[in-house]
């Protein structure tokens, strides 16, 4: 992918703090230190629990200060092999990075508190940053905090971030930083946060030739540059995209929401339904989308249809879609919309919009788009 918000990064002292904007916005207050969780008298686990008295037997118990079986997430994800395993998280900050790999599938992960400002899983790697043994940076996929391979992966009530800022490394001309990649089949993610700046969430699959549904409902999205992208098959129901302040920029745009990357035989890319986009940014700072055809998959054809979504004036109502390269405009990709609302939605040059006709939006739904899947 081609090359942070006025809310401070999540700290490396473990504490996540937001801007007042961005807290009003979600309608959250926020998030106290981790620690507090430590002293305040809660049982960490809640209502799922402890070790001493499992959900089920394949559940572990994960807590940062010592009253579960790990204290880390991916010591958790390491011990617990084969299908079907669940873990609990305890509130708390988890400076770590994650990785599932595919035989770990129908795992499911929940955030105890069921508030995803409490359990936190972030880390800090860009595509450019050295790796310590000297043998190049990341990319753009090692940047990730967190990586999801397996098919019938689930979280709830958890917040993945990368809180990576370009300002503190002025020197590193990579800056995407991924918070999570999700690679595999019948992904669903319910009411979690994405957080970090370029290619917050990297939705993708395993192969060109692999379709990797996914579902996000009830989530929180933010970022600057293509901080929704890859190819998977996704469907965003009743989400919440913000786009974030750069004060390193002072002339438009300073970023685009959606940068899909749909393979050319698949006939569905990323669905966007009963969502809304706001803005940290001035009026008409971001572009809706830009189609990514990647090095790796020239023949590709960026599929977006946002519906039934309200888009604030953070986006450019006069041309919301632009070219990432000019060998593949974004005419030429299958982008539409129907029936959005709101000043970014605000049909100036019709041309610049295609809409759906009522017939099309028919089969532009979550059941189609999942199939056989109901999430």
């Amino acid at each position: 992918m081609p090359s942070p918000h006025h809310r401070p990064p999540l700290s490396r002292r473990g504490f996540l703090t937001a801007s007042a904007g961005t807290a009003a916005a979600l309608g959250l207050a926020t998030a106290a230190p981790a620690h507090a969780h430590a002293t305040g008298g809660r049982r960490p686990f809640g209502r799922y629990g402890s070790p001493a008295r499992r959900l089920t037997p394949n559940t572990l118990y994960v807590d940062p200060y010592g009253r579960g079986d790990f204290t880390g997430v991916q010591a958790a994800v390491t011990a617990a092999t084969g299908t079907g395993r669940s873990l609990v998280l305890a509130p708390g900050t988890y400076r770590e990075t994650v990785a599932l790999d595919t035989t770990r599938t129908e795992a499911t992960w929940i955030g105890a508190s069921e508030d995803p400002r409490d359990v936190v899983i972030v880390y800090d790697h860009a595509n450019g940053t050295p790796k310590p043994d000297g043998s190049g940076t990341y990319g753009t996929t090692g940047s990730a905090t967190t990586t999801v391979q397996a098919d019938g992966f689930t979280a709830r009530w958890i917040t993945f971030a990368n809180d990576w800022l370009r300002a503190d490394h002025p020197d590193i001309t990579g800056t995407q930083a991924v918070a999570i990649k999700v690679q595999g089949d019948r992904s669903a993610f319910t009411h979690c946060r994405f957080l970090g700046h370029q290619d917050t969430l990297y939705a993708d699959s395993m192969a060109l030739t692999a379709c990797a549904r996914q579902y996000y409902a009830h989530c929180y999205i933010e970022g600057d540059v293509d901080f929704v992208f890859g190819r998977a098959t996704a469907v965003f129901d009743r989400c919440h995209f913000r786009t974030l302040n750069r004060a390193d920029l002072t002339a438009a745009p300073y970023g685009f929401v959606f940068a899909p990357s749909t393979a050319v035989a698949n006939p569905r890319g990323y669905l966007v339904t009963r969502s809304r986009v706001s803005s940290e940014a001035p009026d008409a700072c971001y572009k809706l989308a830009r189609p990514w055809v990647p090095g790796s998959d020239p023949t590709a054809r960026p599929m977006l249809t946002v519906r039934e979504t309200w888009l604030g004036p953070g986006i450019d109502a006069v041309a919301p879609y632009t070219d990432m390269s000019a060998a593949h405009p974004w005419q030429s990709q299958r982008f539409a919309e129907y029936r959005d609302t709101g000043p970014g939605a605000e049909i100036i040059l019709p041309d610049n919009r295609p809409q759906l006709t009522a017939e099309q939006a028919r089969s532009a739904t979550r059941g189609t788009y999942l199939g056989d899947w109901r999430p």
